[in-house]
């Protein structure tokens, strides 16, 4: 055990009379304090990013392929098929289940249409709801009802409303609404509506509504094999752009190698949401605020109270320096006390953080307006990694903060100081 290790442990941080001395207090509450809220602040930004990411790639399927549009599209249509559909054909199909990072696919429709009641109508596009990703979404953000089991035939005509649209029509779970659809000419089917979900996104909640993908093809007038989309997760969604270029690549090399007829358009959830997820870039740039103050204070509390702390071991400084002690072995003491005190500190701001964290993930009881946040509670994520990060980073700036303050306890003049006792 080095000497100075064994003098820091010895030296008590309390002063005469007291059980704990404030300038210790104070520097241990700060770094509890700037702990918390830097972990707080990051558990909050990773739960905006998880919630806000599954939301949009809900919406949009992590990635979406759809047919390519211009003179390749009109050659395509020339050869009586439609340019805005696509058929899930044998040859596209292994090419899809050849990427090992596609863990489901699926044929995806939408077409648009009118809710109408006796009193007011709202347009909103019927989207077929197939795919596991888009399902456990739905399924995940239902408020009332039952997602219908579209596998059954006898649910073909039953339908998942969002409660945007809901409440502007005056309908609730089990009504029966008309529903207009405009192609080559104007069709009408009264749909029930099963379920009722809420998403807490407006520009999405106002514009869909689910139902089987049968009638939305009968209504579009595909066979059972088209759609207007193929709906496709992977198994990381962190890498979507990567697997979106790799199938995008393998597709145009099926097409020149005349395995495919045609091009499509490769479109990823991150493209489609791409000013969500700009604002959620714009939550880093706060969070290295945060993080900057907070550290801030923590290092200017801990020199003040690691200030004070010499001046009341003033004695102590001053018996080693006359007993032979060399600054530096002063300095290195001094600097083992703060670094207990910002030890102490950072075990208080872990536990209080993640009780506080954990306590919200269970319970919600933070609440936030979803109409500016998207989500109607703070969303938390917590991660002891970054946690453990975190503090490796804290205890490393204050040691390197407390190098300069810890040279003044090797300047104590001894014969002075210990004359004056």
């Amino acid at each position: 055990m080095s000497v100075t290790f064994f003098i820091a442990r010895r030296l008590s941080l309390a002063s005469e009379g007291r059980k704990l001395s404030p300038a210790v207090s104070v520097g241990i509450a700060a770094v509890a304090l700037a702990v918390m809220v830097m972990a707080c602040a990051i558990a909050i930004v990773g739960g905006f990013k998880r919630e806000i990411t599954a939301k949009v790639a809900g919406f949009n399927s992590h990635i979406m392929l759809t047919p390519m549009t211009g003179d390749q599209a009109a050659e395509v249509a020339s050869a009586n098929e439609p340019s805005n559909l696509m058929s899930l054909t044998p040859s596209l199909k292994a090419i899809l289940e050849s990427q090992p990072y596609i863990t489901d696919y699926s044929l995806q429709a939408a077409v648009p249409s009118i809710f109408k009641t006796s009193n007011d109508f709202k347009g909103a596009y019927l989207k077929s709801l197939t795919g596991e990703n888009n399902l456990d979404f739905v399924s995940t953000s239902m408020i009332s009802g039952t997602v219908p089991d579209y596998s059954k035939p006898d649910s073909k005509d039953k339908i998942v409303m969002s409660q945007s649209i809901a409440s502007d029509l005056g309908l609730k779970a089990g009504d029966k609404i008309d529903t207009y659809f405009i192609t080559d000419k104007i069709l009408v089917r009264r749909l029930t509506i099963e379920g009722i979900y809420n998403s807490h996104f407006d520009a999405y909640d106002k514009t869909f509504a689910y139902g089987s993908l049968p009638i939305v093809q009968e209504i579009g007038n595909a066979r059972a094999n088209e759609a207007t989309s193929i709906s496709i997760s992977v198994d990381d969604f962190s890498k979507v752009e990567e697997y979106a270029a790799e199938l995008s690549a393998a597709l145009i090399e099926a097409y020149q190698s005349g395995l495919i007829y045609r091009l499509y358009n490769v479109t990823t959830a991150r493209q489609a949401g791409a000013g969500y997820f700009h604002w959620l870039n714009m939550l880093d740039t706060n969070v290295i605020v945060v993080l900057t103050l907070m550290t801030i204070v923590a290092v200017i509390t801990l020199i003040s109270g690691m200030l004070i702390l010499m001046v009341d071991k003033i004695r102590v400084i001053a018996l080693l320096a006359a007993l032979g002690a060399r600054r530096r072995l002063i300095s290195r003491i001094f600097i083992r006390l703060a670094a207990k005190i910002a030890l102490i500190g950072l075990a208080i701001g872990d536990i209080l953080a993640i009780g506080l964290l954990f306590a919200q993930d269970k319970t919600h009881f933070i609440p936030l307006d979803p109409d500016s946040y998207y989500i109607d509670f703070v969303p938390v994520s917590i991660s002891f990694a970054d946690l453990a990060i975190l503090n490796v980073a804290v205890l490393a700036i204050v040691w390197l903060s407390l190098l300069l303050p810890s040279r003044f306890a090797g300047k104590v003049a001894p014969a002075k100081t210990l004359a004056r006792e």
